[in-house]
């Protein structure tokens, strides 16, 4: 059940050799939304497992982010998570929607296009907290990229004051009061059930997600010996310059390819 698309609607694209769709699918008793995109071209391709940023409809799948994705060669499924574009339930941020994700990765799995046991699982800002979730309940996935990744929970109540008010009322007070519910979404602690090798992409300046989320979960996987890639720059942001963005998402793109299947 979890993971059966209930249905699927063309969307328009941009790009004239990728084909969109919106997809209701099945996760855990509920229908979620998502956004699927496919090369229009014979044969088959990797799988990509996008997951979004921030909340709501701040940080929304983006189709062109998707169609970028798709052009250099994956199949992309990117699910919106529960609450959102018409989907049920209400959103967690990186608690019961990462079963979302792991439904979605079930769309990928059954994909005519999908070459068999070749998936990756990318995440932007939030997304990092997914991806890192999703690497961590899926044995299977070749690689995991954060990109200006969260990574600690904690620390993401203590930077953001402006986010405060939301993760009180998301995850029902604050980190002194419910350790432990801060401490679910925090994928630094079970690391060790990760197989998948990382990469790491975060700028030195970002200001919505700082570069310490970065810093320790590098620090956390060599400390397990986990395989892990760090790609830092120094002079951006959480946003890079559009061609400085268009370059690294080509290269992490080749990254993902390049590395075998998990056995």
């Amino acid at each position: 059940m979890n993971g059966k698309i209930i249905n699927k609607i063309k969307f328009p694209s941009p790009n004239p050799h990728i084909n969109l769709w919106i997809v209701t699918y099945w996760s855990y008793g509920l229908k979620i939304k998502g956004l699927l995109a496919e090369p229009k071209a014979e044969g088959t391709y990797d799988g990509l497992l996008y997951l979004r940023g921030g909340i709501k409809n701040v940080g929304m799948v983006r189709v062109g982010r998707i169609v970028q994705f798709a052009s250099e060669g994956f199949v992309v499924m990117a699910p919106y998570y529960r609450g959102n574009q018409g989907g049920e339930g209400n959103e967690d941020f990186a608690g019961e929607d990462r079963y979302d994700a792991i439904s979605a990765m079930e769309i990928l799995r059954n994909h005519s296009k999908v070459t068999k046991g070749r998936i990756h699982s990318f995440g932007f800002s939030r997304g990092g907290v997914m991806a890192l979730l999703s690497g961590i309940l899926a044995k299977d996935l070749c690689t995991v990229v954060t990109w200006g990744g969260v990574t600690d929970m904690i620390l993401t109540y203590v930077e953001r004051e402006d986010l405060r008010r939301m993760l009180k009322r998301v995850i029902g007070g604050t980190p002194s009061k419910f350790p432990k519910r801060y401490k679910w979404r925090t994928p630094l602690y079970e690391l060790d059930r990760l197989n998948a090798p990382v990469l790491i992409i975060h700028g030195v300046k970002d200001l919505n997600v700082s570069v310490e989320h970065a810093y320790r979960l590098e620090k956390r996987l060599k400390e397990l010996g986990k395989p892990v890639e760090s790609w830092y720059f120094e002079e951006f942001t959480h946003y890079f310059p559009p061609a400085i963005n268009s370059d690294t998402l080509h290269k992490l793109c080749l990254w993902m390819k390049k590395q075998p299947l998990q056995v």
